[in-house]
C-alpha cells in the first residue's frame, strides 16, 4: 500500500486504525495522537527504570550506614516484591477505574516523593517500609504502564513492545551510572535522592498530556470474536459456554504456571545484580564503590542492547531457540567467572547474563497473551504476578546463603536459574507458532 493509498480500515476515535479485519498491504502510518503516546510510554518505561536504578549502587552503603547484615539487607530488599505482590492484585482494577496511562503516570509522582524517602531509613524496619512502598508503585505503575504500551501497539498494527522494554533499560543504566558516579564523587545519599526525586517529577509532568485519551475499556473491539462477546447476552454457569470456558481455564493453567516459573527464574537473573552485584564485588573481590557499580551497569546496558535487537532476533530463529540460547548465556559465563579472582571477568559474566534474559519478559508476555481459552489480559497479569514470586525469594535467600557461605556461592543461584530457563524453554513454542500464523 503507498502512502496515497486510503487505509483498509478507518481509524478508530482515538486515531487507532480498526484491527478487526485482516488488511492488505500492512498498516497504516501511525497518527500524531498515537507517536505522542508512544513517546509518553517510554518516558513511562524510562522513569520506572531510573527510580530504583539510583538506589542499586548505593545498597551496600545504605547496609554499612545501619549496621545491616547480608540476610538483614536481603530481608530488607524483599519487601519490595511482597509490595509488588500485594498491589499486583489490585492494579488491574485501578486501571480499569481511572485509565491505564494516567495510573501510570500518577506513579511517577509516586516515585518522586518515595525514592527520597529511602536516604531518610536509619534502622531496618524504616529502610524495609520505603521498598515496599516502592515495590507497591512500581507493581501498579508496570501494569498499567504496559496495558497502555499493549493499547498504543494495537494501534500501530505490529509489535513494538520489545522497543518500550529496551527503553526500560536505558533508564536502568542511566540511573545505575548517575548513581555510580555520584557514588564515588562521595555526593551524600540524601542529596543524590532528592535530586532524582525532582527529575522524577518533573518527567510525570511531561508525561501527562501525551497519553491516549478515554479509558482502556472503551476501546473498540479487536476482533469479531471479541464484538460478538459483547453484544451476546449473559450466559448461564451451567450452559455449554460457561463449561467450555472453565475447561479452557483448566487446560490454559499449565502453560500459565510454566511461564510464571520461567519468569520467576528470570527474575532472579535480573535481581540479583542489582540487588547483590555490587556487595559481592566490593566484599569478595575488592573492588572499590565505583567499579563494583558496574557489575549492575554492565548486565543492564547489555540487556538494552539486546532488547533494541530482539524483535528482529525472535522473528528470525523463533523464541525457543532465542530462549535457550540466553539460559545458556546466563548460566556458562557466570559459573566459570565466580571460579575466579578477577573482577572484570565478573562483570562481562554479567553482562552476558544481560544479553540471555533480555528477551524473556516480552517473549512470556507474547506468550501468555496467546494461550487459548482466556483472555489475553488476565494471562499477562497472572504471569507478570507469578514473576515477581522471583523478585521476592532471590534477596533474603542470596543475602541467607551469602552470611552462611559467601556472597559468591549465593549470586551462584543465577547459574540454577539460567539452567531453568534452558529446560523451561519450549514453552514458549505456542507463541512461536502464532507469530508463524499471524506473519501470513
Amino acid at each position: 500500500m503507498t502512502e496515497s493509498a486510503p487505509p483498509a480500515h478507518p481509524p478508530a476515535p482515538d486515531g487507532r486504525p480498526d484491527t478487526s479485519r485482516p488488511r492488505e498491504g500492512g498498516p497504516p502510518p501511525p497518527s500524531a495522537l498515537l507517536r505522542r503516546a508512544r513517546a509518553a510510554v517510554f518516558l513511562l518505561f524510562f522513569i520506572n527504570a531510573i527510580a530504583y536504578a539510583n538506589i542499586v549502587p548505593r545498597l551496600p552503603e545504605i547496609r554499612d550506614s545501619i549496621g545491616l547484615s547480608n540476610t538483614a539487607l536481603g530481608t530488607a530488599i524483599a519487601a519490595m516484591p511482597v509490595g509488588a505482590l500485594v498491589a499486583g492484585l489490585f492494579a488491574g482494577a485501578m486501571g480499569a477505574r481511572i485509565g491505564s496511562g494516567r495510573l501510570a503516570a500518577l506513579c511517577a509522582f509516586g516515585f518522586a516523593a518515595a525514592v527520597p524517602l529511602v536516604s531518610f531509613a536509619s534502622v531496618w524496619a524504616m529502610l524495609a517500609c520505603c521498598l515496599f512502598l516502592l515495590g507497591v508503585l512500581d507493581a501498579i505503575m508496570d501494569a498499567a504502564m504496559n496495558t497502555h504500551g499493549l493499547r498504543v501497539q494495537r494501534g500501530y498494527g505490529r509489535s513494538i513492545l520489545s522497543s518500550f522494554h529496551g527503553l526500560w533499560s536505558v533508564g536502568a543504566v542511566v540511573g545505575g551510572l548517575l548513581s555510580t558516579t555520584l557514588a564515588g564523587a562521595d555526593v551524600p545519599l540524601r542529596w543524590h535522592l532528592l535530586g532524582i526525586g525532582a527529575l522524577l517529577a518533573v518527567l510525570g509532568v511531561a508525561v501527562w498530556p501525551l497519553l491516549l485519551p478515554g479509558r482502556d475499556e472503551d476501546e473498540a473491539p479487536t476482533s469479531a470474536e471479541a464484538r460478538q462477546t459483547e453484544t451476546a447476552p449473559a450466559t448461564p454457569e451451567s450452559s455449554p459456554a460457561a463449561t467450555a470456558a472453565r475447561a479452557g481455564l483448566k487446560a490454559a493453567l499449565l502453560p500459565l504456571l510454566l511461564l510464571g516459573l520461567l519468569l520467576a527464574m528470570s527474575s532472579v537473573v535480573e535481581d540479583t545484580p542489582a540487588s547483590w552485584g555490587s556487595a559481592l564485588l566490593q566484599d569478595d573481590y575488592g573492588a572499590s564503590a565505583w567499579l563494583a557499580g558496574f557489575a549492575y551497569v554492565a548486565f543492564q546496558t547489555a540487556m538494552t542492547i539486546a532488547r533494541f535487537t530482539g524483535d528482529r532476533v525472535v522473528d528470525r530463529y523463533g523464541r525457543v531457540p532465542v530462549a535457550r540460547v540466553g539460559g545458556l548465556l546466563i548460566a556458562v559465563p557466570l559459573s566459570l567467572a565466580l571460579l575466579t579472582h578477577s573482577t572484570p571477568a565478573v562483570i562481562a559474566a554479567f553482562a552476558c547474563a544481560g544479553l540471555g534474559a533480555a528477551t524473556l519478559f516480552p517473549s512470556a508476555m507474547h506468550a501468555a497473551a496467546t494461550i487459548p481459552g482466556i483472555r489475553s489480559s488476565d494471562g499477562v497479569a497472572v504471569v507478570s504476578w507469578l514473576a515477581r514470586v522471583g523478585f521476592l525469594a532471590a534477596p533474603p535467600l542470596v543475602g541467607l546463603i551469602g552470611d552462611r557461605i559467601s556472597l559468591r556461592v549465593g549470586v551462584a543461584m543465577i547459574v540454577v536459574a539460567g539452567l531453568l530457563i534452558l529446560a523451561l524453554a519450549k514453552v514458549f513454542a505456542p507463541a512461536d507458532r502464532s507469530m508463524s500464523e499471524e506473519s501470513r
